[in-house]
């Protein structure tokens, strides 16, 4: 690993841990309805990071054409906006642990997703990796209580976690990272307004209390703002296949940091959950390569016995 992927390797680390942080963050967030919060937390966010988006942010909009718009539409709808409500509805009928566990599988579908989409065949070592963490972030939560309707949403959320990043790959380059996360926060507050307003009416967007407020805060500001940009430079550095095996760090994210509001527990399992995720991540990125050429031998090979040593036997 060079400076550039260990800076993207970084980047997209921290978006997820960020990330993981936030589904404390909802639990905090009650009865508020969903499409408001969503709303708030996005139209927060599109306002912050207008003065980033960078010059020349018109001109690189103006020549998207219709089909790249259509797919910034999409990755709103699917990858935000849906992914959220789809964890929302799932968690009615199942417990949280359920929709996380398939969440927890998007880095395996994205490294068979996007090398065939490309035209090429995944590598080993990033599906190993990504192995590695499905099975990591499922020993963090665990499975429970589920219906029909539990599973059909969190492959809904599944799907959804995909496409956050899939969809990105074509408009990552003529947009990057600060304008992409700009105007994708801008069509989700958009397509929240109106899911409240025809789901809610007039009650869409109440006026949050105090600890609902730091909650939107921390999600719009932190999450979003910081989050979105890093997870899409990382994107840019190390490529969606490798980034998306960071995607492993939300649950365990979200189990360090349950305990600091009383909503959860972190144990054994989560730790070997933890440690799981962390060697699928090292042998995925190929961080564990470089670890092991350091010191003279990659991984699974027998060293070396020197020359002279075998003159002596």
């Amino acid at each position: 690993m060079n400076a550039t992927t260990t800076r993207g390797a970084l980047l997209a680390a921290l978006a997820c841990v960020l990330v993981g942080g936030s589904f404390t963050a909802n639990s905090l967030l009650g009865d508020y309805p969903y499409a408001g919060g969503q709303f708030l937390r996005y139209g927060l966010a599109f306002l912050l990071l207008i003065p980033l988006a960078g010059p020349g942010a018109t001109t690189r909009l103006r020549a998207l054409g219709a089909a790249r718009w259509m797919r910034l539409a999409v990755l709103a709808a699917v990858g935000m906006v849906g992914f959220n409500l789809a964890v929302l509805f799932a968690e009615r009928t199942a417990e949280p642990a359920v929709p996380g566990v398939f969440v927890g599988c998007a880095p395996v579908v994205v490294a068979v997703l996007v090398p065939l989409l490309e035209g090429r065949r995944p590598q080993r070592v990033v599906l190993y990796g990504s192995l590695f963490v499905a099975v990591g972030a499922f020993t963090v939560q665990g499975w429970g209580r589920t219906d029909g309707a539990g599973i059909a949403f969190s492959v809904c959320a599944l799907l959804g976690e995909v496409g956050f990043a899939v969809l990105a790959v074509p408009v990552l380059r003529p947009l990057g990272p600060w304008l992409l996360s700009t105007v994708v926060c801008g069509i989700a507050a958009a397509q929240s307004a109106l899911i409240g307003l025809l789901v809610d009416g007039e009650g869409w967007l109440p006026r949050p209390d105090a600890v609902e407020t730091g909650a939107l805060l921390w999600q719009a500001v932190v999450v979003t703002v910081i989050g979105f940009v890093c997870w899409y430079m990382g994107m840019q550095r190390i490529g969606a296949e490798r980034a998306t095996l960071f995607s492993g760090l939300i649950p365990v994210a979200a189990a360090c940091t349950a305990p600091l509001v009383g909503a959860g527990s972190y144990g054994a399992a989560q730790a070997l959950g933890s440690a799981l995720v962390c060697a699928g991540v090292a042998v995925g990125s190929g961080a564990a390569s470089v670890w092991f050429a350091r010191r003279g031998r990659a991984p699974g090979t027998r060293q070396r016995v020197p020359e002279r040593s075998l003159e002596k036997l």
